[in-house]
């Protein structure tokens, strides 16, 4: 799987983003899969059923340096990141081994329109981005109106089994739909909720990875490594950045990223294929 490892200038350009998506992902807790699906595909010239299981290892084994990071600083909480983790693990699995291998190339085909299996993966990868910037950017007034007065396991586990399904369907990490729900729902401020996130994101891609392999997935061993050995050494300068950083800065900052990245994507996928 995957194309042979060169010295290109895409190849440079993608080795230089590979840095920044560790930095991203260790200032926000999230992004990593979404930079990283992003620069194989449109830099690196992966096939986006390439890209998901490439970020599932990437991001996972890059999280799990993050997360023990800021688990060292007290900002992990593992009971509700295993509580959330626990749904979203199982479906990772189950996606990643059982559904997407089975799904056709071809989606949909119509006389006017035919819907390839690689670029749904794009377009729900896009829309979900969007969607879920919203609860980033949105103000401090409306944030407290959605926010309840007690910790909400229910929203928190039904929230796992989404970000399950998405994930082993994108290949993303879900940081972007992890994030909100342990601020909105788990009641963590930020920085937690970044740790937390971190935490989460490994297992999950641990599973999706494990799904993979099971269904016969190869990796270019070689490209891994030097991929993720970039993105550990973005996500320790992220951070070390990330305790000079606000929490609503953080938190608004990374919401706009997010929806730009996907407005951008969901433009690309509609109109420049």
């Amino acid at each position: 799987m995957g194309v042979d490892v060169n010295t290109s200038d895409l190849d440079i350009l993608g080795f230089i983003f590979a840095f920044l998506i560790g930095v991203t992902l260790g200032t926000t807790g999230a992004g990593g899969a979404v930079m990283t699906i992003s620069v194989l595909v449109y830099v690196m010239g992966f096939t986006p059923t390439e890209a998901t299981s490439y970020s599932l290892l990437i991001v996972g084994t890059t999280a799990l340096v993050g997360s023990l990071d800021y688990f060292r600083k007290g900002n992990v909480d593992v009971k509700k990141g295993l509580f959330f983790s626990f749904p979203a693990f199982v479906m990772v699995l189950l996606m990643r081994r059982y559904v997407l291998p089975v799904m056709p190339d071809t989606v949909f085909r119509s006389s006017v329109f035919t819907l390839e299996k690689d670029h749904m993966i794009m377009l729900v990868f896009a829309i979900l981005m969007i969607i879920s910037s919203y609860s980033m950017i949105v103000n401090k007034k409306k944030a407290k109106q959605l926010v309840e007065k007690e910790v909400n396991y229910v929203f928190i586990f039904l929230e796992g089994i989404v970000v399950g399904v998405l994930t082993g369907f994108v290949g993303a990490g879900g940081g972007f739909m992890i994030i909100p729900a342990l601020v909105l729902f788990a009641h963590l401020p930020m920085k937690k909720a970044i740790g937390t996130s971190l935490f989460i994101i490994t297992i999950n891609s641990a599973f999706g990875v494990l799904g993979d392999v099971l269904a016969g997935a190869e990796i270019d061993l070689l490209f891994f490594v030097k991929f993720a050995s970039l993105t550990i050494a973005g996500i320790l300068t992220g951070s070390y950045l990330a305790r000079f950083i606000p929490n609503d800065k953080l938190k608004s900052g990374f919401g706009w990223f997010v929806l730009v990245l996907g407005a951008w994507i969901l433009v690309k996928e509609t109109f420049f294929k």
